[in-house]
Order: C-alpha cells, then sequence, then structure tokens
C-alpha cells in the first residue's frame, strides 16, 4: 500500500453549547489489562516515505513555512518513534487519551476520532471555558477489553498520537509487528505516554512534561502560536499560585490521592503524588504527600488496594478520591462522602470529619483541563488564601482556541 500523503489544513474546533455527551464518569474498571514483557519500538515511518530509527542520525526535509495551518513537508520528533515527517498537516487523528485530546482542543484542531476511553475523557471541564465544547457523541474508544488492531483500519486516521509502547505493555496482544504495520500500511505513530512515570517500560525513554509535550503538538499541527499563547497564560497562573501557596512546607496540608470506584467504595488504589502529569496541579500547589513516608506503594507497580484499617492509620489532613469527575461536587458530597460519613471507620478520619474529602481529578488532564483543575484544587486546600482570586482569565483561554486572540 502507498504511504499516505497527508492533505494540508486543520480543522476547526466546533464552539457552542458545552456539555459531556456520552460521557458516563470513570467507571468502575482500575486498569486496562494485563502487562507484557514487549519492549519499545523500532524504527518509525514517515508519512512522506522515509524511515528512521528512533533516536537515529536521518532527518527529513524541514517544514517550508511555520505559518499555522501551512502545506509542505516538516519532521518533528518525539520519543520513543523518533523522527516522523509529514507532506502536510494531518486532518483526522487518534489520541492516546484526554491528556492529548485537550491539547487539540487547546491548538483550535478537530477532536480526535477516538481515545483510549470515552468515558476517561472529561469534556464537563469545558463548562468554565466560554464558547468552547466538545461532542464526543461519534468519538470510539481505542479500549474495550483489549484494543483491535482492525478498529485503527476502520478509524483511518492521518496520525496516530499514541504511544505504541503503551500498546505494548499495558495488555496482552500487541506486538511490534502490529505497531510496524499499523504504523506502515495507516499512519505513523506519535506519542508519548506523559500522564505517569509509574510503568518501568517507560524509563527506557525521555520523558515529556505537560508543556512540553504539548509544543511537540503544536508542532505537528502547526499551531506554534496558540502554543505559546497558553504558555504565557500557565505562566500567568503560575506567578499568582507563588501568591497562594504557603512557602513553609508545615503550613500546606498532607493529601492522600486514590482511586476509589463506585459511591460505596470498599477499597483504595493508592496513587503516589508523581511526575507524571495527572498530578501537575497537585505539584504545582506543593501539597505534602501523606503516603510518600509510608510502605504503601504505588498501585501502578503494585496493583494493590489499601483498606479503611489502612487508610485510617494514614489519616491524611486531606482525602483526594479518583473515579468520580462525572459528578457534580454536590452529588460527590451527596454520595461517595455522606457513605465515609456514615461509615462505622471511614467516619472517624480527620479528612471526613473536618470536610476535607473532595474529588482528586482525572488521570489525563491537557492544558485546558489543566487551568480548570488547578483553581479547582486551590479551592480545595488553599480556599482562604484563594479567596476569589482567578488563577486564569478564561475569556483569554476561549479567544486563543478560537483564534481571535
Amino acid at each position: 500500500m502507498d504511504r499516505r500523503k497527508f492533505i494540508a489544513g486543520v480543522g476547526t474546533l466546533t464552539v457552542g453549547l458545552a456539555g459531556c455527551t456520552g460521557d458516563s464518569g470513570e467507571g468502575t474498571t482500575t486498569g486496562s489489562g494485563g502487562g507484557s514483557t514487549s519492549t519499545g519500538t523500532g524504527a518509525s515511518t514517515t508519512a512522506g516515505g522515509a524511515e528512521t530509527t528512533a533516536g537515529g542520525d536521518e532527518t527529513t526535509d524541514s517544514a517550508e513555512t511555520t505559518e499555522e495551518g501551512s502545506s509542505g513537508s516538516y519532521s518533528v520528533s518525539m520519543p520513543p518513534v523518533g523522527e516522523v515527517s509529514f507532506d502536510g498537516v494531518p486532518e483526522t487523528w487518534v489520541a492516546n487519551n484526554g491528556s492529548w485530546a485537550d491539547m487539540g482542543v487547546a491548538l483550535g484542531v478537530e477532536p480526535p476520532k477516538a481515545v483510549w476511553m470515552t468515558s476517561r475523557y472529561h469534556t464537563r471541564y469545558y463548562d468554565e471555558i466560554p464558547g468552547v465544547s466538545v461532542d464526543k457523541s461519534g468519538m470510539q474508544s481505542l479500549y474495550d477489553g483489549g484494543v483491535s488492531k482492525e478498529r485503527f483500519y476502520e478509524l483511518d486516521a492521518d496520525v496516530h498520537v499514541v504511544d505504541p509502547n503503551f500498546l505494548m505493555n499495558r495488555f496482552k496482544g500487541w506486538e511490534q509487528a502490529d505497531v510496524d504495520e499499523v504504523r506502515e500500511e495507516i499512519a505513523p505513530f506519535f506519542g508519548n505516554s506523559i500522564f505517569s512515570r509509574g510503568y518501568e517500560w517507560h524509563e527506557d525513554y525521555e520523558y515529556f512534561t505537560l508543556y512540553e509535550a504539548f509544543e511537540k503538538l503544536s508542532q505537528l499541527f502547526r499551531r506554534e502560536d496558540r502554543y505559546e499563547q497558553f504558555a504565557a497564560i500557565h505562566d500567568e497562573m503560575q506567578s499568582r499560585l507563588s501568591e497562594v501557596v504557603p512557602s513553609k512546607k508545615s503550613e500546606r496540608p498532607s493529601v492522600a490521592v486514590f482511586w476509589a470506584s463506585g459511591d460505596q467504595p470498599e477499597e483504595f488504589l493508592p496513587y503516589l503524588v508523581d511526575k507524571g502529569t495527572s498530578f501537575k496541579q497537585w505539584r504545582d500547589l506543593r501539597v505534602n504527600d501523606a503516603l510518600a513516608n509510608t510502605d504503601v506503594r504505588n498501585f501502578h507497580s503494585s496493583r494493590a488496594a489499601v483498606d479503611y484499617e489502612t487508610l485510617l492509620e494514614i489519616d491524611p489532613e486531606v482525602l483526594l478520591l479518583r473515579g468520580h469527575e462525572s459528578q457534580t461536587a454536590r452529588e460527590f458530597q451527596n454520595t461517595v462522602v455522606q457513605y465515609l460519613k456514615d461509615h462505622e471507620t471511614a467516619s472517624a478520619l480527620t479528612a471526613v470529619q473536618n470536610g476535607d474529602v473532595y474529588r482528586g481529578g482525572p488521570l489525563y488532564q491537557g492544558p485546558i483541563t489543566n487551568l480548570v483543575l488547578t483553581q479547582r484544587a486551590a479551592s480545595q486546600v488553599y480556599s482562604d488564601a484563594l479567596g476569589d482570586t482567578k488563577l486564569y482569565d478564561a475569556e483569554k483561554v476561549s479567544s486563543v482556541v478560537d483564534g481571535s486572540n
């Protein structure tokens, strides 16, 4: 099959009534299957017909111009796939998860045709940004008890913003030959598992922060100007945070992040505040991790749960529960928190008694959702210092997304 020739030009994001069509929440599943012993990817095929090895010396023609949406061949590098070349800007794409999907929204391109799990791409956050919405009704989930190679053929996207090592290591079924086939017969891979650093297989190649990854995607879609505008908004938020976060560590709260499925959770999956983008808001708020000095291991590496007795021994000042991002704050309080208040053991927790049990945020976040989540998190743990302070300008975000800024 001839290698795909990408069509120049990028679609625009739908701007209209915000909503969360098809958002069923993060669900009750806690993983995506077993692991595999597959190793990293090898050569990466470029859209223009050149082939390079990850980290190799061969490069392709640089772009003729950096004007937004312009045509002309260009190349962008991304570990672990290496240098990837394009004959024109991709029109359709597949995103590994909501982190990358949100970056696309920020860049003003059409939403991806599919993400890992649509239920974990929470579009309700866009309600905080005037005029920005994403309709997920036609978006597909890559994962459904596994990931079918045929699904990639059906989607027929111009580029897969997916870490191929994630495909090969999160569950059995994908091997290097499958990655090579999809890359050569359909379109290249271009992705990095930025949301977590808890996987051993991810230690073998460069890790990207949220904004480093965002910059790479802006280069892919030829919208570097919008990345730069978002980076400026992010810098402003960081400056305002410095006035909210206490300088003394002893004055910052001790928090514990767990996954707690269902409205009446009986076990808790521990997530230590780590380097992944999944925890960016908590790192920026410089909270103290209540699990860091315990024997509790990160769920990514241990796959072990914590019971109520262990939770009581840890007794964090603030309890942050994941798995409830499809609920409003009120719904969460009326279900999960109320259950904890009525529970014989949980009711003795300091966080429960003081009213400091909150939704802990999603697994995936991009530049827009990070702004929204940081504002929410700051109001949870530093409400007195934050007051009515807005950490970012929602109108400015909106204008960047629609290209009017």
